[in-house]
Order: structure tokens, then C-alpha cells, then sequence
């Protein structure tokens, strides 16, 4: 074992060890890791995984605190000072060849590097709306809340799309994949580690609290009755609602919101990617 003033290195050579049974089998359907539960109502581990240099930096920076890694030595030379933080002191850094890294996590992982984290205690919607403090003086002021958006690689890319362009928060509704699956994680670069993130109990019931929060509620859809996007995102604080691939929002959800707003299309298209349709609202809203 190699000490140094953060992470502990310790060589793994045996695919078997179980000391890294928190990377083993990520593939697998019916024990991966990150499942929180898994077919035949078992318990899973629920943890949330990091691929790749730079989103275990970014897991290093959130909230989600890493308990382990494991990668190989040129991967673990390139986060460098990162592994060095005093709050990851004791942590292990499991290190291995590729070949021994493969077996383990049952793939060439090419990112070379994993974390691994325990889920904290889920925010809550009042705590996303409201801001670090609790005050609302530095709370969000632009705001994605998810309707039936179910596929892992859309969560990813809207969470990118959001740390990209000044979403503060996103906020989920029914129907929603889970954030925190490491495809979600990976797709979001790990900026689902950094951007927060609520659930809604009650949908869509609980969207007053987002109105009761000042926030002008603007529906995503093609359907009639929408203006153009450009004049929708005007208000002081606006909360985005985007649906899912094909049925988008449900009309029960639309009737709560302030204004339905349309991408215009040319040629016959009637809309746009869930996670693209997000992009280009939340950067009509940034360059305002």
C-alpha cells in the first residue's frame, strides 16, 4: 500500500479481491451497483458511479462523496492533486492493470478510472427552490422540471445542457429515469453531480410550489396555442417544462403552466429531441 496526504494506493491483482466489489459487474442487468433495487424486488447498492478523469473530479467537487476508486496508474497520476484533497485522506485508491480492471467491471473500460459514492440524502424540492441558504435571496432563477423523460442518455444531456447554459436546478416529475444510474452520469460529463437536483411527491400537483416560488412556468410543446419561444423567456425567474420523446407534457400538466411556448421548425418538422429542445430554451433564456 502506497500512502500519500489523500487516497490510499492499494494494488489489486486478483479480478476476485472483494475489496472492489462496489465496480464489479457494471453491465450486468441483475447486479450492478447502481441499481437501488434489482429484479426480483432484491436490494441493491444504489451507488453512483464515476467514469473518467474528469467526471470523478467533478464527484470529488459535489456533494456525492467518493469512498473508493479504482484505475489504472496513468489515470491515477492524471487527477494528480485532486486525490490529494485532505477530505478523500484514508480513501482507497485501488490500483490495477487494464487487463485485471476489465475483468473486474466486466469490460475495457477506456476512461481507465472509476469512483464510487453512496447516495446522500435526496434535496428536497423547498431546497432547490429556495437556494443554498435557505433564504431564496440567492435562489434560482431559471429552472427545467421533467415530465416522463425516461431515457438515461436524455437525463445526462440535459443536466449538460443545464451546467452549460445557467439552469440553476432541474426537478423531476413522474416518470422520470434516475439521475444518478452511471449512464445518466456519464452522459452529463458529471454535471448531474453538480447541477441539484429535486422529486417531486405529488405530480403534477406539487408545481404550485414552483409558482408559489415566483417562477413563470413555461411549457415546452408544438402543439396550438404556443407562442414562440423568444417570448417566453422574459420573466424574472423561469421554470422550463420539457416532456417526454413523442407524447411530451401531458395536457393536465400544460394547464398549469403560465405560458405554452414552440421552437419554430422549417420542412415538415413537428419537434426536436427532448434533451435539444431543453438546449435551445435554456439558451434563449442565457442570452437575455
Amino acid at each position: 500500500m502506497q500512502q500519500s496526504a489523500g487516497v490510499d494506493v492499494i494494488d489489486i491483482t486478483d479480478p476476485g479481491d472483494p475489496r472492489v466489489d462496489d465496480f464489479r459487474d457494471l453491465n450486468s442487468v441483475d447486479r450492478r451497483p447502481d441499481l437501488p433495487a434489482l429484479p426480483g424486488g432484491r436490494k441493491g447498492k444504489g451507488l453512483v458511479i464515476a467514469e473518467g478523469v474528469t467526471v470523478v473530479q467533478r464527484m470529488i467537487a459535489s456533494r456525492f462523496a467518493p469512498h473508493a476508486f479504482l484505475g489504472v496508474d496513468k489515470r491515477r497520476r492524471e487527477l494528480g492533486a485532486d486525490l490529494e484533497t485532505p477530505a478523500l485522506a484514508g480513501v482507497p485508491f485501488y490500483r490495477a492493470e487494464a487487463d485485471v480492471m476489465a475483468e473486474i467491471v466486466g469490460f475495457h473500460l477506456n476512461r481507465g478510472v472509476l469512483g464510487a459514492a453512496r447516495r446522500p440524502e435526496p434535496l428536497s424540492v423547498a431546497q432547490v427552490l429556495t437556494g443554498p441558504d435557505g433564504s431564496g435571496d440567492r435562489g434560482p432563477e431559471t429552472i427545467a422540471v421533467l415530465e416522463g423523460v425516461n431515457d438515461h442518455e436524455n437525463i445526462g444531456s440535459i443536466f449538460r445542457n443545464a451546467a452549460g447554459l445557467g439552469v440553476d436546478a432541474v426537478i423531476f416529475g413522474e416518470g422520470c429515469a434516475d439521475p444518478l444510474y452511471r449512464r445518466s452520469i456519464r452522459v452529463s460529463m458529471g454535471h448531474a453531480l453538480l447541477v441539484p437536483f429535486a422529486k417531486y411527491d405529488s405530480w403534477p400537483h406539487d408545481l404550485e410550489a414552483v409558482g408559489d416560488a415566483g417562477f413563470t412556468l413555461v411549457a415546452l410543446t408544438p402543439g396550438e396555442g404556443a407562442v414562440p419561444l423568444t417570448e417566453a423567456v422574459g420573466a424574472a425567474k423561469t421554470a422550463f417544462l420539457v416532456g417526454a420523446e413523442g407524447p411530451g407534457l401531458a395536457e393536465h400538466t400544460m394547464r398549469r403552466c403560465d405560458v405554452r411556448a414552440v421552437i419554430p421548425m422549417s420542412r415538415g418538422t413537428d419537434s426536436l429531441n427532448v434533451a435539444t429542445a431543453a438546449a435551445i430554451a435554456f439558451y434563449e433564456r442565457a442570452r437575455r
